[in-house]
């Protein structure tokens, strides 16, 4: 029988390792896929969705098609300041009814995202303060989402409403703020769907 040389042992164990490192690191591999594999199939409603109460990121830009919502181009109180009506909204990203409202308030953004300041506010960036004043959102928020506020040009509350707002119901007090002609007297509108969450208004045929 002939032995081989010392490099020759070398190299058959450096194969031996190898080959045992591979195995090791394929045996690690198909346990963390097993791993992934059971969460999935056992947790099915992690995924959030508009229906639910979970967190998958900004409403405005997910459900509402709108990023430019968020952040607010002013804050509150620097809307006061400028005798610009105002549509403020407290919301968060982790509730259906957000989500669903995101489309209503970009919606308004077509026809008054010009001559008003849209402020949304996350609700749970409102300090837990005893006291605020009238230019902080802590001194209108009621504690629950969404809640709708319109401000007029003398920074006079016009609307305060908590929960889902219609279009036409906010439309209605802009159109006050502004005085534009009351819907009744202005041409016909209708809802067209677009998709699950979004309508556009447009004239009766």
């Amino acid at each position: 029988m002939i032995w081989p040389n010392r490099r020759g042992r070398i190299a058959i164990e450096g194969g031996q390792m190898m080959a045992r490192q591979l195995l090791q690191w394929r045996q690690w591999l198909l346990v963390g896929l097993a791993i992934a594999c059971f969460w999935m199939v056992s947790t099915p409603y992690a995924w959030a969705g508009l229906d639910d109460d979970r967190y998958d990121g900004n409403i405005f830009a997910l459900y509402a098609g709108n990023g430019s919502l968020v952040p607010p181009r002013v804050t509150l109180g620097q809307s006061l300041q400028s005798n610009k009506p105002a549509l403020v909204v407290f919301y968060v990203d982790d509730s259906a009814d957000c989500k669903r409202f995101s489309s209503v308030v970009s919606q308004l953004q077509a026809p008054y995202g010009r001559v008003a300041n849209f402020v949304p506010v996350m609700a749970d960036s409102v300090p837990l303060n005893s006291e605020f004043t009238p230019t902080e959102p802590g001194y209108y928020f009621e504690g629950s989402v969404p809640q709708t506020l319109v401000f007029d040009q003398e920074g006079q509350v016009r609307l305060n409403e908590v929960g889902m707002v219609s279009y036409e119901t906010i439309d209605d007090v802009m159109r006050q703020v502004f005085d534009l002609l009351p819907r009744s007297e202005s041409e016909e509108l209708r809802r067209r769907p677009i998709n699950e969450v979004n309508s556009e208004l447009v004239e009766e045929s």
